[in-house]
């Protein structure tokens, strides 16, 4: 399961996304620092209309989305890292996370208390990045004392590990994401273990008034030329994704389309996490059910297989593919069979967004 951490200032709408993404008000929200003590988990299922499209055409009952867990963390402050506020006690709760979502304030509101006194994307960010930064350079002056002896008695997984530190201390110093395009392919699986904060993909969430959610305002600007990637920025209105949790699926959408804005912040926020991460949704399709499944990009039909059940993989002879438009345009297995639509792929296929399968296999 995707998993993704939740992090931010005290009072940035942290808790009030994370009520909205889990459709439970569980994460308690108020207006004061460290609202938020212990971390909540959320598990959230990835909308997919595909799904639902599919399901009368196999003439099934059951729909299963793929999900995402969220944790949701106490805010940060400055001096997270040394034991200021509550948050840097949680950090550990989000490195396993397989990307981090930072909730941005971009609004005025007299009435809702910033922990510096002032409204400043860029410095919010910073902020958070310094703690970030100083709480990994503590994990990895650890791994160092404890690989010393290991190093310099030439131990080469040691040595590895002590090449990796040294590349990523520069970034840390700077409070910069660790840019990993000059690592070997093991020193990548070495930085894997190591669980950086600041090694995982980050998606910035500018959260805005709801006036402000088709076209942004200056503080959604300077958040995206900071960023850099239009994809690692989603603009969203904690609030009002909460107050959508409370209306039909029809009257969420309509509500939204007066906004001018087609989907959910939410749904923005999913998706820019699967793009971030190189994330693909294949499908299986049948009387018993339609069910997303999330691979790699680049994954090959055996190790998709793999993800249903490593029986799948051990065993795999072929995949029975059709694209999903062309499922939708044929309406059924027999029909896409007959019109030549179903192809059968070997080992060396590269599964597809979107490709309905039926995997064959050995037991």
């Amino acid at each position: 399961m995707l998993k993704v951490g939740i992090v931010g200032l005290p009072n940035v709408g942290k808790s009030t996304l994370f009520n909205a993404l889990t459709s439970a008000k569980n994460a308690q929200s108020a207006n004061y620092p460290f609202c938020t003590i212990e971390p909540n988990v959320g598990v959230v299922s990835v909308p997919d209309e595909r799904l639902w499209k599919l399901k009368p055409l196999v003439n099934t009952d059951n729909v299963v989305e793929t999900n995402i867990e969220f944790v949701d963390i106490a805010g940060l402050v400055k001096g997270a890292s040394k034991g200021e506020g509550l948050g840097n006690q949680f950090l550990h709760n989000i490195r396993e996370c397989d990307a981090i979502v930072q909730v941005v304030r971009c609004f005025d509101d007299v009435n809702t208390i910033h922990v510096s006194g002032k409204v400043n994307p860029i410095d919010d960010i910073e902020t958070i990045n310094t703690e970030l930064a100083l709480a990994d350079m503590s994990t990895l002056e650890n791994i160092q004392k404890r690989i010393s002896k290991a190093v310099k008695s030439k131990d080469k997984e040691a040595i590895l590990q002590d090449s990796v530190i040294q590349k990523c201390m520069p970034y840390l110093e700077e409070s910069k994401f660790i840019d990993t395009s000059d690592f070997t392919d093991d020193e990548k699986h070495a930085l894997h273990f190591f669980h950086l904060l600041m090694a995982k993909p980050v998606i910035y969430c500018a959260n805005v008034s709801e006036y402000d959610l088709k076209d942004g305002n200056n503080y959604t600007k300077t958040v995206e030329e900071y960023a850099g990637n239009p994809n690692s920025v989603v603009r969203i209105c904690a609030r009002l994704e909460e107050e959508l949790v409370d209306l039909g699926t029809d009257e969420a959408k309509t509500y939204l389309s007066e906004l001018g804005i087609q989907d959910s912040g939410i749904e923005r926020m999913i998706k820019s996490a699967y793009d971030i991460l190189n994330l693909r949704t294949y499908i299986t399709a049948g009387e018993k059910e339609v069910k997303a499944w999330t691979i790699k990009k680049g994954t090959k039909a055996p190790q998709a297989a793999g993800v249903i059940h490593t029986d799948f993989e051990k065993g795999f002879i072929k995949a029975e593919v059709v694209s999903y438009n062309d499922f939708i345009s044929s309406g059924s297995w027999a029909a896409a069979r007959e019109k030549g639509l179903a192809r059968l792929e070997g080992k060396d296929y590269i599964v597809q967004d979107g490709d309905i399968i039926i995997f064959r296999f050995n037991n």
